[in-house]
């Protein structure tokens, strides 16, 4: 069987959706449904409760550590991770996880699809490899063997990119990771605080990961070209404002017949 486990802060509405999804299209596929709380202050605990999934709580967040808790919550072989605002879209979504680890028992993860990249590297064969950015893991709709993770732990004092960093060491260490045409939707709406938590963080991954580093030259040029951007739109918003104001009176004077 397969456990599945749902990162979540503050997500009741597409927390819940989350759960719909997998009680009423799923279950079959699935062992045990964990959900690793980050002290929400909604309503979370008690939609988990109504689809009758483990509500755990974790204080001390960061994203190889909750993937670490995440992990020793469960019981299964095979860890399917979500965040509460991706679902699995696919009827045999599970399945083909399940099949593809059957038939690979050196197999240490699956990437799920759900966007562009994801297809383009699928369909070009684009092993995680050649591109770990692009076809390793990625924790929000991705499996991995529960036996290999106890091996070789998720990193904990890295900023963000632990599923990376994760594919890139399981890989050195002989494993495979894999595509799964096992499709699900990832769907979120950020606060402008949450997009500056994110910059931070993935400004220290691409650094200790990638080795991407940031020169004055660099971060000068994207705060002018960012200034730029942010004048040009405002002037051809204001424009087609004025449009569309246009086009309405008009209509006003000049409706066209009804059907």
């Amino acid at each position: 069987m397969i456990s599945v486990v749902i990162r979540n802060k503050n997500q009741e509405k597409a927390l819940s959706f989350l759960l719909k999804n997998l009680t009423e299209r799923y279950l079959d596929d699935i062992g045990e449904i964990i959900v690793i709380d980050n002290l929400s202050s909604d309503n979370s605990e008690a939609v988990t409760k109504q689809y009758k999934a483990k509500f755990v709580t974790i204080k001390e967040f960061s994203y190889g550590g909750s993937a670490n808790f995440a992990a020793q919550q469960t019981q299964f072989p095979i860890v399917v991770i979500f965040s509460a605002h991706s679902y699995p879209v696919s009827h045999d979504f599970f399945k083909l996880i399940k099949q593809k680890f059957d038939e690979n028992s050196n197999l240490a993860g699956l990437r799920c699809l759900h966007n562009p990249n994801d297809y383009r590297n699928y369909i070009n064969k684009i092993q995680a490899s050649e591109d770990p950015n692009k076809s390793g893991l990625i924790f929000s709709g991705s499996a991995f063997s529960r036996t290999v993770w106890e091996k070789h732990p998720f990193r904990e004092d890295v900023a963000t990119f632990e599923d990376k960093e994760w594919t890139k060491r399981v890989l050195n260490a002989g494993y495979d990771i894999d595509f799964v045409p096992a499709i699900f939707c990832y769907q979120i709406s950020r606060t402008k605080e949450q997009v500056y938590f994110r910059f931070k963080n993935d400004l220290v991954g691409n650094y200790q990961l990638w080795h991407e580093d940031v020169k004055f030259s660099s971060a000068f040029k994207g705060f002018v070209m960012s200034i730029i951007g942010l004048i040009k739109n405002f002037f051809i918003d204001i424009w087609y404002i004025i449009k569309r104001f246009v086009h309405q009176i008009k209509f006003i004077f000049n409706k066209p017949e009804k059907f």
